[in-house]
């Protein structure tokens, strides 16, 4: 698929984020990346040859204190070739990243992978 369309699925599936959550969409900057880099996929304690199809990279609000600022904006990326290799079909494709970016916003509100896995989200 194109980048230009995989992105138009990602705006859609943005637009169905729930309000509450939405809202916090504004403090993450989005960004759509071919395939995760094997640097990421170590950031990730990922080990080479596997996959994933969104990492969030900040720092957690409930790791904030009086003196954050000054500091890179929190970043989703969105890793279009893992995504669209297990989700051929644009509907299920929509809603995975749906899936994948309430995942990584989580991750912002300081929620880890094993407290998402018994919420049914990991």
């Amino acid at each position: 698929m194109e980048r230009a369309r995989f992105i138009q699925l990602v705006r859609r599936a943005l637009r169905d984020v729930p309000p509450p959550f939405k809202e916090h969409l504004k403090q993450v900057d989005i960004v759509v990346k071919r395939r995760p880099s094997a640097s990421d996929l170590r950031e990730a304690g990922l080990p080479p040859g596997e996959s994933m199809y969104g990492f969030y990279r900040g720092i957690p609000l409930t790791e904030r204190d009086s003196h954050y600022g000054m500091v890179v904006p929190d970043v989703i990326d969105i890793y279009q070739e893992p995504l669209e290799e297990d989700f051929p079909d644009d509907a299920e494709l929509v809603r995975e990243i749906r899936t994948t970016v309430l995942h990584e916003l989580a991750h912002f509100f300081g929620i880890d992978d094993d407290r998402l896995d018994e919420l049914g989200i990991g």
